[in-house]
């Protein structure tokens, strides 16, 4: 069984207020994105990874990996203007013979072996696999308005929701070649967040694999600090 993995990481970062785009930031003298890539190359389920680059940043990103003597990446692509429009990308680059796709964010470095086996074992099995964890926090609806002194937005409670079965998505997120692909030719529609929703339009209702809560999205310079936490507790240096 084939495995290749799609790394999304052409997006720019706007709420990181970064002098560079998010994949290249600095974590700890390693940019994010690297630390993403020499995860995944080093896990022996998967057999090559396309890198799907900002336009802009394609060469720079092609050094990178070169300098940091990342294996396994068979290819480097330019992005397009959603993120929808990078994985197409990358899916219209992979090799003939691949049997299982695994989509993953560029900015997500923590991802561990464990959870590569689970997904890529459950979307063998079922189709798809959608790595996530289970929400921890009071999750409540609210309503919107204007007031009529400030003209501020303000937020009204509507009701809270039930936790038990909500759970935060995160990636990888994992599909058989020929369903991702399908899902990919029949996209459309507006709203369309994460690659599992196009699969679930055919039909298909992907498995919840367990992730872990350290495997962050680095997204706010909140965010930075927390994965500057994360790589000191783990000796990730």
């Amino acid at each position: 069984m084939k495995t290749q993995a799609i790394v999304a990481s052409a997006g720019v970062g706007k709420r990181l207020r970064a002098a560079v785009r998010k994949p290249y930031i600095s974590l700890r003298g390693i940019p994010v994105l690297i630390r993403t890539l020499k995860a995944l190359a080093a896990s022996r389920h998967i057999d090559g990874i396309v890198v799907v680059a900002n336009p802009l940043d394609r060469d720079r990103c092609a050094g990178l990996i070169r300098r940091y003597k990342v294996g396994k990446v068979v290819a480097v692509v330019a992005g397009g203007k959603e993120r929808s429009d990078s994985v197409r990308n990358g899916l219209a680059v992979i090799d003939p013979d691949t049997d299982i796709v695994l989509i993953h964010d560029g900015v997500r470095p923590f991802i561990d072996e464990d959870v590569l086996a689970r997904s890529i074992a459950c979307a063998a099995r079922r189709g798809a696999s959608v790595v996530g964890v289970p929400v921890k926090a009071t999750i409540k609806k609210v309503t919107s308005h204007q007031s009529p002194a400030t003209s501020q937005k303000k937020y009204t409670v509507k009701e809270t929701i039930d936790r038990n079965d909500l759970w935060e998505i995160q990636t990888p997120q994992v599909f058989k070649k020929e369903l991702i692909v399908r899902a990919y030719k029949q996209r459309a529609g507006a709203g369309v967040t994460d690659d599992s929703m196009l699969v679930e339009r055919l039909g298909v209702k992907p498995e919840m694999v367990l992730g872990s809560y350290y495997n962050i999205k680095i997204t706010t310079p909140e965010d930075l600090v927390i994965a500057a936490a994360i790589v000191r507790a783990k000796k990730n240096v």
